[in-house]
This record gives C-alpha cells, sequence and structure tokens, in this order.
C-alpha cells in the first residue's frame, strides 16, 4: 500500500510549456483521495509552485528547491533545511557577475532574477507560474539584507566556453556545495541538499517505511528520490539513468504520464 506519493513538477506533472493538464491534476486529487499523502517535489522556490495547484487543498507538505527545503503548509513550519551559508552564496555571485550570465536566487522561499529583461523573460515563458517572482537589480545587496541563508543559486549562461568557466569556478570556490548542469543554466544548492534527503526527512518524520512510498520523476535531480522511494517511477520523457533506476516507466509528461501512473501502478495498490 502507497501512504506518499513524491511528484515532481517540470517534465513529469507540467508540460514543455509550464502548463499542468487537467487529467494529471484530477489524478493527484484521485491519488489524494484514496488516502494518499501527495507531496510536489520541486526544483522551484515555494513561491513559484505551479499555479493550478496553488489553489488546491489536497496536499500539506511540499519539498522545494531540490530538496533545500521541507515545508508544512497548513502550520508554516519547515520541517527540513540544507541552504547554502549567505556569504558563500554572496561570493558565489559576486564571482558570477565577471561573467556573461544571468543570475537567480531562492532565499527565504521566494524566487529572485536579478535584471529587469531577464525577470520579464520569465514571466513570458512561466507565465501565471512565474507571478510571485521578485525583480532585483543587485543580488549582492539582496542576499546581505537578508538575515536567512540561501536555499539555492542558479545561473543561466548562453555559450558553452561560459558554462566551463562556470564549473571551474564552482569547484575552486564552493567546496561545500552540489551543483548540477544542463545545457542553459547550472543549480547550486548546499551539499546536503538533495530531494531524496528531504523526502527521506519527511517520511522519518511521518513514520513512513520506504516501501510505502512512491515517485514520479524525469530528471537527474530525480535520482536521489528514487533512493528513497519504494516505488519509482520515471517519465517516458526521463533521462536515461532515471529509466534505468524505475520500477516502471510510463508515458511522456506530453501524454499524462503522471496521471497514466496512477492510476495504473498506484491506485490498484491501495
Amino acid at each position: 500500500m502507497i501512504k506518499l506519493l513524491a511528484v515532481d513538477m517540470d517534465g513529469t506533472c507540467l508540460d514543455g510549456r509550464s502548463r499542468m493538464s487537467a487529467e494529471n491534476l484530477a489524478a493527484l486529487r484521485r491519488a489524494a483521495e484514496a488516502g494518499i499523502l501527495v507531496v510536489p517535489t520541486t526544483g522551484r522556490s515555494l513561491s513559484c509552485l505551479p499555479y493550478r495547484l496553488r489553489s488546491e487543498k489536497f496536499f500539506r507538505y511540499v519539498i522545494s528547491s531540490n530538496g533545500a527545503q521541507v515545508t508544512d503548509l497548513y502550520t508554516g513550519e519547515d520541517l527540513f533545511q540544507a541552504l547554502i551559508p549567505k556569504r558563500r552564496a554572496m561570493r558565489l555571485v559576486q564571482l558570477a557577475q565577471s561573467l556573461p550570465v544571468s543570475i537567480t536566487a531562492h532565499v527565504e522561499r521566494e524566487y529572485m532574477v536579478r535584471g529587469r529583461a531577464f525577470w520579464l523573460l520569465g514571466r513570458v515563458v512561466f507565465g501565471p507560474d512565474a507571478a510571485a517572482s521578485i525583480c532585483v537589480e543587485n543580488m549582492n545587496r539582496v542576499l546581505r539584507q537578508h538575515a536567512a541563508d540561501v536555499e539555492e543559486l542558479q545561473f543561466y549562461f548562453f555559450t558553452e566556453r561560459t558554462g566551463r568557466k562556470l564549473r571551474c569556478m564552482l569547484e575552486r570556490h564552493a567546496p561545500d556545495c552540489r551543483w548540477a548542469f544542463t545545457n542553459q543554466y547550472v543549480e547550486i544548492f548546499s551539499a546536503s541538499a538533495s530531494k531524496g534527503a528531504a523526502l527521506a526527512a519527511l517520511a522519518a518524520r511521518l513514520n513512513i517505511p520506504k516501501e510505502q512510498i512512491a515517485c514520479i520523476g524525469d530528471g537527474e535531480n530525480d535520482l536521489p528520490m528514487f533512493e528513497a522511494a519504494g516505488l519509482r517511477i520515471a517519465m517516458g520523457n526521463a533521462v536515461p539513468q532515471l529509466k534505468e533506476q524505475a520500477s516502471q516507466v510510463s508515458r511522456t509528461n506530453r501524454n499524462n504520464g503522471v496521471a497514466y501512473a496512477i492510476d495504473r501502478w498506484i491506485l490498484p495498490e491501495q
């Protein structure tokens, strides 16, 4: 019997245009109605949770910023945190500013974007999901003004050469961080942060054993989550490494793969 379902957002629940289908949303509701704790598990900050979920009441817990934080929405309490020390984050931002990159940060559940042009681009690409994003002109000044440490940094680059320079910078100046590159950006987080660590911490708090946990994902950052779950479902569009570790492979995110997985492999176990 599955008691907890951890489900990724981008590339999993959402299609390539950051939209959640009615079919996927309805399937998540059915899972919750069957007594399963549905836990959105995302690389996004809490404030940028997909807008179609924000008005829903069928979930209580959210794993955000690639596992840097677990939040109880009912109480507002952070149940788990693994953050980048503020001084480290400020140093990395300072170094990145010498390169042609765009910079974003997750701080105190908010999503901050340096520069109006890049902020506007995000509003266009992500639509209502980015409505709560905050435009800042000087990222380090904003970080300095916040008492909190940083959940995640993202540096967007536009050439392979800049990507290589960022990798060298991180290897030299971020010994207490981990990072994940795509062909467009790098996500930087505490070495203690992962979706798997956050999921394991939440499950321990709720006394739910691994064999009663299911997860659905598509990316490399979902691999640690797979290690914390008994039923591991990869999307049809998932990276090969995730499919290799999966118990099952569903349809793609363009074909309601989450709804298919819930109806075929999760609800029949109840």
